[in-house]
This record gives C-alpha cells, sequence and structure tokens, in this order.
C-alpha cells in the first residue's frame, strides 16, 4: 500500500469508529453526517480489505484485524497531534499553572509532601489539582485531561509515556499487642484477621469476588503459591483506612513500607517484615504523547524524578 495515496482523514474515522463502535455515535463525535461516515467506513474497508465492524448480537464488534490497528492509529494520532504543539518556554518562578494529577492514597501521602516543599520553593504559584483512581479512566490520560497518573499499573496502552518512581517492599503493620514478638511470624499471619488494600490502578473498583484468590493481589498470590490463605474481614481501597482499621481492632494489614511512615512515631504500633516473600510494588508516572514535549510538563517530571531520587537515598 502506498500511504501517499491513502487520505488520512480515514485514519481519525476509523480510531472514532473503533472507539465507538457505532456509526451514528462516531459521526457526533467528529460532527459529520451520518452518511459520511459510513461512506468512510465503506472506504477504510475496501482500503484494508477487512469489514473492520460487523454486527452481532451485542451490536457493532471489532474484527481481529481492526483491534490489532486500534492501538496503533491511537498511537499514530496522539504523536502526530503533540508534534504540531507550539511549544513555548516555561518559568516556574512566575507560573501559575494547575497540574491536574490522578494520585492513589499511597502516592499522595509519600511523594506529594516532598512534591510541595519543592513546588513552595520553586514554584510558588503553582498549583495541584489532585484526583482519586475512580475519578479518570485511562481515556482521560490518553487524551491530555489530566498532566499525570501516579499509582501502581499493569497493561498500560501502548501509546503511554511512562517512568518509574520508585519501588517498595511490603510489611506488616499491626498494634504491638497483636501479636507475642516484634516480628509477625507466619503462624501469627495466617491466625490474625487481615485488611486487604485494592491492586487496582485506574477506575472504579468492582465488588471483589472472595472466592477468586488470583483476582485479589500480590499478597494473595503470595501466599497461594505456599499453598496459604489467609483471612479477610475487611475489603478497602484506602491505606490509611487500612492501617487505622489494623490498629483499632488488632488486624493485620500488608502495606508498602513508606506508606507506614506517619505511623511510625506511635508506640502501639508494630511494623514487621512479612512473613512471606511479596514482589516488591513499583510506583510509575505514565502521560499522554500530548504532553511529552510540553516544556512546563518536562519541568515537572524532572522534579518529580529529583524528589524522588531524595527520599530513597534518605530511607
Amino acid at each position: 500500500m502506498n500511504i501517499a495515496n491513502v487520505d488520512l482523514n480515514l485514519l481519525i474515522y476509523l480510531d472514532v469508529l473503533l472507539r465507538e463502535q457505532n456509526v451514528t455515535r462516531a459521526a457526533n463525535q467528529l460532527k459529520i453526517t451520518q452518511p459520511a461516515m459510513s461512506n468512510g467506513l465503506k472506504r477504510l474497508r475496501t482500503l484494508l480489505n477487512d469489514p473492520l465492524l460487523v454486527r452481532t448480537s451485542d451490536g457493532m464488534s471489532p474484527t481481529e484485524k481492526a483491534r490489532t490497528l486500534q492501538p496503533v492509529v491511537r498511537r499514530i494520532l496522539l504523536e502526530l497531534e503533540e508534534a504540531l504543539q507550539p511549544s513555548t518556554e516555561f518559568i516556574p518562578e512566575t507560573s501559575d499553572r494547575v497540574y491536574r494529577i490522578m494520585a492513589s492514597d499511597y502516592a499522595a501521602s509519600t511523594l506529594l509532601p516532598p512534591l510541595l516543599s519543592r513546588l513552595s520553593d520553586e514554584a510558588p504559584n503553582v498549583a495541584l489539582d489532585i484526583m482519586t483512581p475512580s475519578d479518570v479512566t485511562f481515556h482521560d490520560v490518553e487524551a491530555g485531561k489530566i498532566d499525570m497518573a501516579i499509582n501502581r499499573f499493569e497493561d498500560l496502552p501502548i501509546s503511554f509515556h511512562q517512568k518509574r518512581i520508585w519501588m517498595d517492599e511490603f510489611v506488616c503493620l499491626t498494634h504491638k499487642d497483636a501479636i507475642a514478638g516484634d516480628v509477625v511470624t507466619l503462624d501469627e499471619y495466617l491466625e490474625a484477621q487481615h485488611i486487604w488494600v485494592s491492586k487496582t490502578g485506574f477506575g472504579v473498583g468492582v465488588g471483589m469476588d472472595t472466592t477468586d484468590v488470583s483476582k485479589l493481589g500480590w499478597v494473595d498470590d503470595a501466599l497461594t503459591d505456599i499453598g496459604k490463605k489467609r483471612k479477610i474481614a475487611v475489603f478497602t481501597r484506602n491505606y490509611h483506612v487500612a492501617m487505622q482499621l489494623a490498629l483499632k481492632k488488632h488486624m493485620i494489614v500488608t502495606v508498602p513500607k513508606r506508606a507506614t511512615s506517619n505511623y511510625q512515631q506511635f508506640d502501639n504500633v508494630l511494623i514487621s517484615k512479612a512473613p512471606i516473600s511479596i514482589p516488591e510494588m513499583e510506583l510509575k508516572m505514565i502521560w499522554s504523547p500530548l504532553l511529552h514535549h510540553d516544556a512546563s510538563h518536562i519541568w515537572l517530571r524532572r522534579l518529580i524524578n529529583e524528589v524522588a531520587h531524595e527520599t530513597t537515598s534518605a530511607s
């Protein structure tokens, strides 16, 4: 196929059609008529020698070729749009930019305090608008509607840029009277009641299926590997709620070590190495190709990297 003979508008049609999987909705999104969109789909089918969308009992469904093309086309369009954006100089000392950032409560409590300290020194008029994982979707990040998402992620779309912030080991937090010694043993761990914290990286979580251990995350995967299972009394999506409950109810919560920093000063708190081998948690920041070369975004990413390095060196 000679790309010079391809109407590049068809890529835009294809992107929207595969996202909406409905000709009328796709036409409405691009503000063109339904017949024009139908004609675009017809041309795409001829060009690619594939039906792309086929009618099923659930409506229009993408073919295998369409599913393969979708992330590639999305990435191409995002990179093209980003490349055409005008570049401007960024001066942090005088900027009043508001950065919209999705951050888990873990990321917010561990990374944001030192980040805010740096911002107050270097960019006193810059503000942060912090959202939770349930507030936004992958598409919001991809489309540049928010500047960045910071969390633990799996199976990211190929269009995203990403950078590791740090790795964190898991520890147990409980009331000091809940166990016999200074370290939680495996027997004590299995006998105790536990608080489970979601590993969801993005979007609104669904209700837990407690019968399917494979969906419960890192801790329960590690227990399954040694043929064990823990007693979960509470399911939550907030690390600090989990730690407060663990202390009040003499339960155990298994959390990334950095999340416990505000609790280490209390006499009634016991923080112990986990009695099982759990892979470390990777905290990442991800962002859209649309923002990758934006001067103010580059500055923020560099600042976050510096803060992460400083806090890691100090811990």
